[in-house]
């Protein structure tokens, strides 16, 4: 795939208008209060594995509308005292796996939730075990249209709510520093890592690798790859639902999270990408209201940074750990 998208120094200044709705603080406001009001409780159950350095359990936590949601937990063994944390999010399709397959964070010395995404999980990887238990209007195959007609029926806004909620989750863990709290996450989880770190206060780190869900409207007029293409199929059919579905879709733009965020962040972006475009990773870097930092991939497409941004995470993180 050679470069597409804007020139790296376009890039870098590239802070575009993007669509915001005049509710949408109170349109989050009130879908996380309704959400915590619903209750619910945290359980959990020790997974018998064949790890001898870390313990994994089988957690279950309250999300959108208290509806339940797995996740798997992943502490160091034998650790002392409130231990800092990282709560994961999950690229598109993919669940929450087998136990133990996400290691890194715990090997590291972090408690680790990482979130199985509802409805997800049947596309690559080990498997998910979260429903969505909700119904949805037309739509395109795959989740970028379900519930499209209207943001109180929109899919990401349950998941959203879900990753806000296992924000919450781990802090009322014993084993957990709720004031050392990190999330992380790479394309449809550096999504979710956006929108959570808008919504989510007292945050130590956001770490969003190649974040997909960003600028939306330039994003399906850019691109030709899956998921955003979902979007151009459904408006292909659905002629003149133009404004209906960017209006929907511009309460879960990244970049207007960004403009709310209030953890020191370290993105991401593959100038290469064209799964999710640089310059619609940019919008939501540029418009990122804490302090920042970017790693550039200047000749990697979606796979990013890898294990080299996983130890620019490490390092990252490690610094803001230490120093609350």
């Amino acid at each position: 795939m050679p470069r597409f998208d804007l020139t790296p120094t376009e890039l870098t200044a590239y802070r575009p208008d993007v669509r915001e709705p005049d509710d949408f603080d109170d349109f989050w406001s009130r879908t996380i209060a309704e959400s915590r009001a619903a209750g619910g409780e945290v359980r959990r159950v020790l997974v018998d594995t064949p790890f001898t350095v870390f313990d994994v359990y089988d957690l279950t936590f309250p999300g959108f509308g208290g509806e339940p949601v797995t996740a798997w937990l992943t502490l160091p063994r034998g650790a002392t005292g409130p231990l800092p944390a990282v709560v994961e999010f999950n690229g598109y399709g993919g669940g929450r796996g087998l136990p133990g397959e996400r290691s890194d964070w715990a090997a590291a010395g972090y408690a680790h939730l990482f979130m199985d995404t509802r409805g997800q999980g049947s596309t690559w990887g080990s498997g998910g075990d979260t429903p969505d238990p909700h119904g949805t209007g037309p739509s395109a195959n795959g989740f970028l249209t379900r519930g499209i007609d209207h943001p109180d029926t929109y899919y990401y806004r349950r998941v959203f709510t879900d990753g806000v909620r296992a924000v919450d989750a781990i802090r009322s863990l014993p084993e957990v520093d709720a004031t050392r709290v990190a999330i992380a996450g790479g394309s449809q989880g550096g999504g979710i890592t956006l929108a959570v770190a808008g919504l989510s206060d007292g945050l130590i780190a956001a770490m969003p690798d190649v974040p997909f869900l960003c600028h939306f409207e330039r994003a399906v007029g850019l691109t030709d790859s899956d998921p955003y293409q979902e979007v151009v199929r459904y408006l292909s059919v659905h002629r003149g639902a133009d404004e209906r579905v960017f209006d929907t879709l511009s309460y879960f733009d990244g970049a207007n999270f960004a403009k709310r965020a209030t953890a020191p962040a370290l993105f991401s972006v593959a100038l290469m990408d064209p799964v999710c475009p640089p310059s619609t990773v940019y919008a939501a870097f540029n418009h990122y209201r804490a302090d920042k930092s970017i790693e550039v991939y200047t000749h990697n497409q979606h796979e990013g940074g890898q294990a080299f941004q996983w130890y620019a995470q490490a390092a990252f993180l490690a610094a803001r750990a230490t120093a609350v």
